[in-house]
């Protein structure tokens, strides 16, 4: 699972002590891990590790399936919300009539609230994408991803007025046996790709487009991003593989839970 060039808040560094602060830079918003800014190898986090009633635990097991069975294909976009491309990506999505999954990251869920509320009015589903995006998840103390997790789920949970995301996916793929089992009982999948469009790389449109359809035979869920930069050529890629995909007899759905 690739890295979108590693390390710690690949957008850039937030600025602050307290968790779940989130700064907003000239012209981008960015993010890094809170509990890493003093230097405190013991993070805690703010959300209780006990889940709420309501709340039943999933598997802890890595899915890529589509409850759209064998010709189904899940739709994930990873990273936001993006007060400039979010919105876009959502254009194109209600455009086709998809549903998808969005994995947000806390500190953009807590910035954007109002996003967070579209994209499940829309009837998307949430994922829990951690609080900063960091690729070094699986080298990191359970204190650490438990703060990562926790805190996120809240970030996202009261930003969305309420929703809980259902799945989690570690960013870069940086999944350990401790952060799939924390999330899983709390009722969050761990979340993986079969299809990674590097998007995040600026490949064009045309090289989105083909890269989704020669890998799709690997597997359903393809991943997308929807912030981190220019999304311009996403938004693009989108709006051509969607109603081509379903000219082929695809039908679009979420990742089994």
């Amino acid at each position: 699972m690739a890295r979108h060039g590693g390390g710690r808040g690949w957008y850039g560094k937030l600025i602050g002590a307290a968790l779940g602060v989130t700064v907003l830079a000239t012209g981008a918003s960015v993010w890094t891990a809170q509990a890493s800014l003093a230097g405190d190898s013991s993070p805690k986090a703010t959300a209780s590790a006990k889940p709420a009633s309501d709340v039943k635990a999933v598997a802890e097991t890595i899915v890529h399936a589509s409850d759209k069975g064998a010709r189904g294909v899940n739709i994930t976009i990873d990273d936001g919300p993006d007060p400039v491309w979010t919105p876009q990506v959502l254009d194109v999505l209600r455009e086709y009539g998809v549903k998808a999954t969005f994995c947000m990251v806390g500190t953009q869920a807590q910035a954007h609230p109002d996003l967070v509320k579209k994209v499940v009015a829309d009837g998307h589903l949430l994922c829990n994408h951690s609080v900063s995006h960091d690729t070094t998840m699986d080298k990191q103390s359970e204190a650490y991803q438990s703060q990562q997790i926790l805190d996120a789920e809240r970030m996202i949970t009261e930003a969305s007025g309420g929703v809980r995301p259902v799945y989690y996916r570690a960013p870069g793929g940086a999944f350990t046996p401790y952060s799939r089992g924390l999330a899983a009982s709390r009722g969050m999948r761990p979340l993986g790709w079969n299809v990674d469009t590097k998007d995040f790389e600026g490949p064009g449109a045309d090289a989105i487009v083909a890269t989704v359809e020669r890998e799709l035979p690997n597997g359903p869920t393809v991943l997308f991003h929807d912030a981190g930069g220019d999304r311009s050529q996403t938004v693009e890629a989108l709006r051509r593989i969607l109603p081509r995909l379903k000219e082929q007899g695809y039908s679009y759905g979420f990742p089994v839970r």
